[in-house]
């Protein structure tokens, strides 16, 4: 082929290329690593054992639970080779930081900070935090109003930024059905009152679903205070209840590109706030109960974070 052939059919092919699909442009490479919280894993066994599975199904890491039997976590982790993606806090639902209690408060503080030291040992940089219920929530535990969970959650939150920054893990706050932080601008507010490069999000991206979303705009607000993600669907429309059981418990989960969420909005948010790290399942137990159902679920959000 001579200069003048090459260059027609190298200049066809751009103005080929510029009319393909959208769906056939090349995905933006991003640094994702996918994991699993532990509570959402499904499949029986020791702690191992469920490591083992999820390595096999293509997870980078899990999420512990905070009070795990440490030794076992840490073996288990250095086995399979799965890293430590975050740790959640173990207490925070039933020993509010927003407690009317200071017993109960201190407790939660105390629970906390065990977190924080099992994030340190794990290896993780993260602690995720629920910072307290608000009456008439979805849990179903309020113990304050509005007004009383952010000044008695802030005050304990203050406390643990020392043991924070000592450890070098940060805590980062999730919006959840705690009935509190229903809005971005409330997330910004919360973050301003406490004021410290050692306290973020972790942004739940299902818990805004249909009522609190879009989850776009609420990652173009927190943009790089973002620390953690999880990554969870909902259910369009609300779910019922099952007629087995009786609740709508896991009902309002459908796997993950299943639901409502935008996903190519969500990642394209995510992009622009520069989000790199950790996307983290907390999808139903059903969806990762064995090895199936566990690549299932990882190839889902491989295929979400190639859009």
């Amino acid at each position: 082929m001579n200069r003048r052939s090459f260059l027609k059919v190298t200049a066809g092919a751009a103005a080929a290329a510029a009319f393909l699909p959208h769906s056939h442009a090349a995905a933006p490479k991003r640094n994702l690593r996918k994991a699993i919280m532990y509570s959402t894993i499904g499949v029986k066994g020791s702690v191992l054992e469920k490591f083992r599975v999820m390595k096999e199904a293509g997870f980078d890491g899990v999420e512990p639970m905070g009070a795990m039997d440490r030794d076992e976590v840490i073996a288990a982790f250095k086995e399979t080779g799965l890293k430590a993606a975050s740790v959640c806090d173990h207490i925070h639902w039933v020993k509010t930081l927003s407690s009317p209690d200071t017993g109960t408060r201190k407790l939660g503080y105390d629970g906390l900070i065990t977190s924080l030291n099992d994030a340190h040992a794990y290896g993780a940089t993260s602690v995720l935090l629920v910072p307290g219920v608000v009456g008439g929530a979805a849990i179903g535990r309020g113990d304050s109003s509005y007004e009383e969970c952010w000044e008695r959650s802030i005050a304990e939150i203050k406390k643990a930024i020392p043991v924070a920054k000592d450890l070098g893990v940060k805590i980062s706050i999730e919006n959840v059905g705690n009935n509190f932080i229903t809005k971005p601008e409330q997330a910004v507010q919360y973050l301003d009152a406490i004021n410290s490069e050692w306290v973020g999000w972790h942004f739940d991206i299902g818990n805004v679903g249909r009522t609190q979303g879009p989850a776009e705009k609420w990652i173009t607000a927190l943009g790089k205070r973002i620390n953690r993600i999880h990554v969870k669907d909902f259910a369009v429309p609300p779910p019922t209840a099952d007629p087995n059981t009786k609740t709508k418990a896991g009902r309002d989960r459908p796997k993950l590109l299943d639901g409502g969420t935008n996903w190519p909005a969500v990642m394209k948010a995510l992009d622009d706030a520069g989000y790199s790290g950790w996307g983290i399942s907390e999808q139903p137990g059903n969806q990762a109960q064995d090895l199936e159902t566990a690549r299932d679920l990882a190839q889902r959000m491989d295929r979400i974070f190639a859009m």
